[in-house]
């Protein structure tokens, strides 16, 4: 029996089209329809009913079909709910007809992940971010939502006696004012962006490697940090747990320490606002050394979830960035495991294959480097400042004759240290 402290869950019915003219990712299926479900979970509520309709194109008016419409409010009545969420895009005028039609809230799949956003964003960045998200989904909605305001006191048309002539509506004050306050978050935004750079030039100055965690959203990435860091960020079964990026050092042997990033999931359908809106922090994706991108084996989709997360990865400008897959959740599959030069499986949640990750690891941070021993004149000792800048430095002891110095060298600097190598033969710098 529920006691009086308990909030009640908003109770929702689904609804979702597929119609021949859409583009196939904007169409509803059943798998993005139990997606929809699970992200009314997230944010609190708990899904009544579902229905799924098919037609050629989207009625210009209330999206679904008139009947459709009718039926949908049966569903409402019959199962107490306060709520209709949509697996598509609506437009503002549609979103109002149907709220009218339907006597409840109306919400589209980005208006209900820009809620979960917002719950769950926690640091300042975040919450900025997901503010800057909600102020641009919100503008072009206006139009619809005032538009009854608009009748009244705009100039000329139907508009009642008394309220004609000049003068700002109701509807243009809102527009100034939410640009003012997008103006204003995207400064501050531009600020954070400011001192991300500060920091990523300190890291480049102290030649620590950045990994980035990235994925679809429920895939094990915070899972897979807390087990390879032993942090202990929260990691539960559920979309969007994750919003704020998370960073943590890893010593992956006894030369190279990295700092691994875990960052907020991708979804499809993902609204373009909130990509625009994250940039600040998915941008590091560009800067970072090694991309890890963790894809859910036990789910039936996860190559449509891939096939997403490399579309954003592609978006952000992120494609040339070299990436391991880690294909997670590997103890809940019985088919034949993945495989490849770049591919890892592993269980986050007991730890199996994460040494094999960590040895991949290493060796993708390590191609292209090459472990050379030295010896440096005292009168060239500048080069020891380059290799702890550029190098990974193993071991430096000052002798009679010089710095001995045993050293991972990138490509790139082995034509100034090449004359440091003792037994160093010019005819074979060419050879493979």
């Amino acid at each position: 029996m529920p006691t009086e402290t308990e909030i009640k869950k908003e109770r929702a019915v689904l609804a979702g089209l597929a119609a021949a003219s859409m583009d196939a990712r904007e169409r509803s299926t059943e798998i993005s329809m139990e997606e929809l479900a699970a992200l009314v979970e997230t944010a609190g509520g708990e899904t009544a009913a579902m229905l799924l309709q098919q037609r050629p194109t989207p009625d210009p008016r209330c999206f679904l079909g008139d009947g459709k419409v009718r039926e949908l409010r049966e569903l409402i009545e019959k199962n107490d709910c306060d709520l209709a969420v949509f697996d598509n895009e609506l437009s503002p005028s549609q979103m109002r007809v149907l709220g009218e039609e339907l006597g409840v809230k109306v919400l589209d799949r980005s208006g209900l992940i820009l809620d979960i956003f917002a719950q769950r964003a926690r640091t300042r960045e975040g919450q900025l971010q997901v503010e800057l998200a909600q102020y641009r989904y919100l503008l072009p909605r206006l139009t619809g939502m005032w538009s009854h305001l608009v009748r009244q006191t705009a100039s000329g048309g139907s508009s009642p006696i008394g309220t004609r002539g000049p003068g700002e509506t109701q509807l243009e004050s809102d527009r100034r004012h939410i640009r003012r306050k997008i103006q204003k978050l995207e400064e501050e935004l531009a600020e954070v962006r400011r001192v991300r750079g500060t920091q990523r030039r300190r890291r480049e100055k102290n030649a620590m490697p950045v990994v980035c965690l990235v994925g679809y959203t429920n895939a094990g990435k915070s899972t897979l940090l807390n087990c390879l860091t032993g942090a202990d960020i929260p990691a539960n079964d559920r979309l969007f747990d994750t919003l704020d990026t998370t960073t943590r050092r890893l010593k992956l042997d006894e030369t190279t320490e990295v700092l691994l990033s875990d960052t907020v999931g991708f979804i499809r359908k993902l609204p373009t606002q909130l990509v625009e809106a994250f940039k600040a922090t998915l941008e590091e994706l560009r800067y970072a050394d090694v991309l890890l991108h963790v894809i859910d084996l036990s789910n039936p989709e996860w190559e449509t979830q891939a096939q997403i997360v490399d579309e954003l990865i592609r978006e952000l400008g992120a494609e040339g960035t070299p990436q391991l897959r880690v294909f997670n959740k590997c103890d809940r599959y019985l088919g034949i495991l993945p495989h490849g030069e770049d591919v890892v499986c592993i269980s986050a949640r007991t730890g199996e294959g994460t040494d094999a990750l960590v040895h991949r690891l290493c060796a993708l941070l390590d191609r292209g480097r090459k472990e050379l021993s030295l010896l440096i004149p005292y009168a060239r000792a500048g080069l020891l400042d380059v290799l702890q800048r550029e190098a990974a430095v193993k071991k430096a002891e000052y002798t009679e004759d010089g710095i001995l110095v045993e050293a991972l060298v990138p490509k790139a600097l082995f034509g100034k240290l090449r004359d440091c190598v003792p037994g160093w033969e010019e005819p074979g710098e060419d050879r493979e």
